[in-house]
């Protein structure tokens, strides 16, 4: 069920109609459940097969590794006046040991079915490139025809984010089975996210919801907007990008530069779009999901652009592999190692360092089994580490030049710069392989051409449609950076409430009418961030 789609539109229609009319709220739940697995099978029953076994794993092990910490718990209440200090420490030590191992096995199994899916060929490829370097022969590999199950990444680690927490006591594990089903198959952000945390989105999925016309009202608005980004913005430049990114040999460079900032767009619309029409749909039910986006193209540093993409993604890595990492012993030793030898301040940056190391080596995996992935996570990562190494260094330099933060040329250098490293960071595993990035890049610098008119700049130009076409996107792109502009100072939607109910639905008309004339037709259905 292609989510642009009248027939997607029609089954969210039917949802939020029978959503509402339920006379029971407390089954509001139910409601969304049976959507869900609606929406899931339409992919395919296999598909069901998949997630039906992370929810119950992850819910048998929640429940067990509970039931031994109640137990435990008790038995030390029970006999309290019996035991000894010792005797109670290796109590508390055997049942710690049986829940780390019901966490780890289950956690095992589930992130080894996702390393299969996603890794296995890429892992076959190198196998055979290095035994075929090795016995002097071509290289060999026998990749395996797999279909990749719909949103096995987003929801093996948010189904796997609870069983930690569980684990960490920071929430109680969900008795009801289909409530987990639920929390791990909520079907909004089963393709692309957010990656939700149990104790937000259960108090928002099981709760009773009343209607409020406003949220609805404020939902429909931002579902067209979503619309327009991906219909209008995204799936008019996908074209442009593909030839630049596949022919880029043939292009001069400035093309080819227009080509990755074209991309930056693209990327941007597509997956802001998704999260804009799935969040303006769960709005209108009352549900509110966690954001995804925070204008992060007004960064002023790398660091701070992935706190402000995919928030959730950036929350999961920082809960679930930076800090367990950070604070672990053997990196604290490590710290005091190096305070020793080089000085407290590279003591004081070794443990974040090393957990950076591990982050960005898993994000690069996360996005995509190729060499491309992992060298454009290396670099976002030595960039990150690099800056927190040298912040003392710049702070000096700061100082002698008379800088301060709250300048607003340098704030908009900063925010320049960031936006610049970040298209080119991410076009790298884009192109093709890892030589057809770095040839990207090369292009760029080494063809010093220019057309001798602005449809030259084009790819594949072939006439007046083109022209039309670009002039769409090119105020798609203006109109998305004024509401960004617009969103630093006020609430977009409660300043439209604001204005003349003529403004209003003049904007509303203006948005359908585009999406009707030039986003018909135009998508194939896909997301981009459905790849990964």
């Amino acid at each position: 069920m292609s989510i642009t789609s009248v027939l997607f539109l029609a089954f969210l229609a039917v949802v939020i109609i029978v959503y509402w009319a339920i006379p029971y709220k407390k089954y509001q739940w139910c409601v969304l459940l049976a959507a869900s697995c609606i929406f899931y099978l339409s992919t395919g029953s296999r598909n069901m097969i998949f997630v039906l076994t992370t929810s119950g794993t992850a819910y048998l092990a929640a429940g067990w590794m509970q039931r031994l910490t109640d137990a435990h718990n008790t038995y030390v209440k029970e006999h309290k006046a019996e035991l000894s200090r010792d005797e109670k420490k290796r109590l508390k030590q055997r049942t710690a040991l049986r829940r780390r191992w019901i966490m780890a096995v289950t956690m095992l199994l589930n992130f080894g079915i996702l390393c299969y899916f996603k890794y296995l060929n890429f892992a076959l490829e190198q196998i055979g490139t290095l035994v075929g370097f090795l016995s002097g022969r071509r290289p060999f590999w026998n990749s395996v025809d797999l279909l990749i199950p719909m949103g096995i990444s987003f929801y093996t680690f948010q189904t796997m984010g609870y069983l930690a927490d569980v684990y960490w006591e920071k929430v109680r594990p969900e008795r009801n089975f289909g409530k987990m089903f639920l929390f791990v198959s909520f079907f909004p952000q089963m393709t692309q996210g957010p990656i939700s945390n149990y104790g937000q989105l259960s108090g928002e999925l099981f709760a009773e919801h009343g209607f409020s016309y406003k949220n609805y009202s404020y939902g429909c608005q931002r579902m067209i907007w979503g619309f327009f980004k991906k219909l209008v913005v995204a799936d008019l430049l996908s074209p442009f990008v593909a030839e630049i990114f596949a022919s880029y040999e043939n292009y001069p460079g400035i093309t080819v530069l227009a080509g990755a900032f074209l991309y930056s767009a693209q990327i941007y619309a597509d997956f802001s779009g998704y999260m804009d029409i799935m969040c303006g749909f769960t709005e209108t039910l009352g549900i509110r999901l966690a954001e995804n986006f925070e204008r992060p193209y007004f960064s002023k540093s790398i660091a701070e652009y992935w706190r402000r993409w995919h928030i959730t993604l950036g929350a999961w890595f920082k809960t679930y592999i930076y800090y367990p990492i950070a604070v672990a012993k053997w990196n604290r030793n490590l710290a005091k190692r190096m305070q020793k030898k080089f000085g407290t301040a590279a003591g004081k940056s070794m443990p974040a360092s090393v957990a950076l190391v591990a982050v960005w080596l898993v994000t690069g995996l996360w996005h995509g089994a190729s060499w491309g992935y992992i060298a454009w996570g290396g670099v976002n990562g030595l960039f990150i580490i690099f800056s927190l190494w040298m912040e003392p260094v710049y702070e000096k330099g700061k100082q002698k030049l008379g800088i301060r933060e709250g300048q607003f040329w340098w704030k908009a250098f900063q925010t320049v710069r960031t936006f610049i490293l970040v298209t080119f960071i991410k076009v790298l595993p884009e192109v093709g392989t890892l030589g057809d990035g770095i040839g990207f890049w090369k292009r760029i610098f080494e063809n010093h051409e220019i057309p001798s008119s602005f449809t030259g700049l084009i790819p594949g130009y072939k006439g007046v449609s083109d022209l039309l076409t670009m002039a769409v996107i090119l105020f798609g792109i203006a109109l998305m950076l004024s509401v960004s502009l617009l969103q630093t100072k006020y609430k977009v939607r409660d300043w439209l409430q604001s204005r003349t109910r003529c403004a209003r639905w003049g904007a509303y008309l203006l948005l359908v009418l585009l999406i009707l004339v030039f986003g018909t037709g135009s998508s194939k259905g896909s997301f981009m961030y459905a790849q990964f």
